[in-house]
């Protein structure tokens, strides 16, 4: 005897509730890849439709997961910061000597990738609770135990060389000249370290007779 579900024509088939949240969850990585990529490359100007050309959805579809542009970068930045946060962990980037704690930082964070571009593109990471957690944090304490050694010229506050190491890493994977991983780490470890270390003062010129 055949078993038709109640409210169900026969040859309907009966949804599984389970596949649902699965699928919904696929949807939304997907939008959220696209966006990450798009915004990386385009910054503010780009649309919510581009965001679903990349995502491979409809427009609408955007709309029915992240209501607003706002909702999508809060979901971007909490997906970004949470993975930038234990890469950094991980690295232990507070717990080696200076110039391989920013390498490990530099790696971690280009290991982020496109998510965390897009935020700071957008200004978004930097208006985040989580973005002073989970980046600023470990950055910070890096950089003030290099101040601390004499690693570190100490001149300059610790919070804007943090800025100027997250905008050389944003700045390299924008650009549309791309290095590979390891090359990129490199560039910018040793562009950051050159500007950090305390300069040397000037040697006097010696009097001529």
């Amino acid at each position: 005897m055949e078993v038709v579900a109640a409210g169900y024509a026969r040859d309907t088939p009966v949804p599984r509730p389970a596949s649902r949240p699965a699928l919904q969850r696929r949807v939304a990585d997907a939008i959220l890849e696209g966006a990450a990529q798009v915004l990386a490359e385009g910054g503010g100007e780009t649309s919510m439709s581009e965001v679903a050309a990349a995502a491979g959805v409809a427009r609408a579809t955007v709309y029915r997961y992240f209501p607003n542009r706002q909702a999508l970068l809060e979901a971007l930045a909490e997906l970004a910061l949470d993975d930038a946060g234990d890469r950094l962990s991980a690295a232990r980037v507070d717990e080696v000597p200076l110039e391989e704690g920013v390498a490990r930082a530099v790696r971690a964070l280009v290991e982020v990738g496109d998510p965390l571009v897009a935020l700071l593109r957008e200004g978004a990471a930097q208006q985040s609770a989580g973005f002073e957690e989970h980046v600023v944090g470990p950055l910070r304490r890096l950089i003030d135990a290099g101040q601390a050694g004499g690693a570190v010229r100490d001149d300059i506050p610790s919070r804007w060389l943090v800025d100027a190491l997250v905008g050389l890493v944003a700045s390299a994977r924008a650009s549309p000249r791309r290095l590979g991983r390891e090359d990129t780490v490199a560039a910018i470890s040793s562009l950051f370290l050159d500007g950090v270390h305390p300069r040397r003062p000037t040697p006097t010129q010696a009097p001529t007779s």
